[in-house]
C-alpha cells in the first residue's frame, strides 16, 4: 500500500489541479460565491493529501513501517471522502453530505498523525 501512494499521490496532485482549473474557468459562471469556496476547499484538501502520499510513499520506501500502511489507508479514505463530499455539496449535492465530511476530515488527521507517529519512532 506504502508503495502505491507513489503513484496514488501525484495522481490525487493532478486532480485536484484539474479541479481548481475546473471551478476557476468552467464553474465560475454557474455557482454562487459560496459554492465556489466549497469546489476551491475540496480541491485544497485533495492536493493536501495527494502531497502527503507521495512524502508518505518516499519516507515508507526508504524506512517501511507498518505503520506507514495504516497512514496511506487513511489519508486516501480521508481525502475521498472529504473532497468528494464537499464537492458534491458544492455543486448541489444532498444537503445530509454534510454530516458525513467530518470523517473524512477525522480520517485526514488520523492519517498525518499515524505517519508523524510512525516517523517519530524512526528516531
Amino acid at each position: 500500500m506504502q508503495q502505491a501512494s507513489l503513484w496514488i499521490g501525484p495522481g490525487l496532485c493532478a486532480l485536484a489541479v484539474l479541479a481548481g482549473a475546473f471551478g476557476a474557468h468552467g464553474l465560475k459562471a454557474r455557482l454562487t460565491a459560496e459554492s465556489l469556496a466549497l469546489w476551491e476547499t475540496a480541491a485544497r484538501y485533495l492536493i493536501y493529501a495527494g502531497f502527503g502520499l507521495t512524502l508518505l510513499g518516499l519516507v515508507a520506501r526508504q524506512w517501511p513501517r507498518p505503520g506507514f500502511g495504516w497512514a496511506v489507508a487513511a489519508l486516501l479514505v480521508g481525502a475521498v471522502i472529504f473532497s468528494g463530499t464537499v464537492a458534491a455539496l458544492a455543486l448541489g449535492g444532498p444537503r445530509w453530505l454534510g454530516a458525513v465530511t467530518p470523517l473524512g476530515g477525522l480520517l485526514l488527521i488520523t492519517g498525518f498523525v499515524l505517519f508523524a507517529w510512525t516517523a517519530f519512532r524512526l528516531a
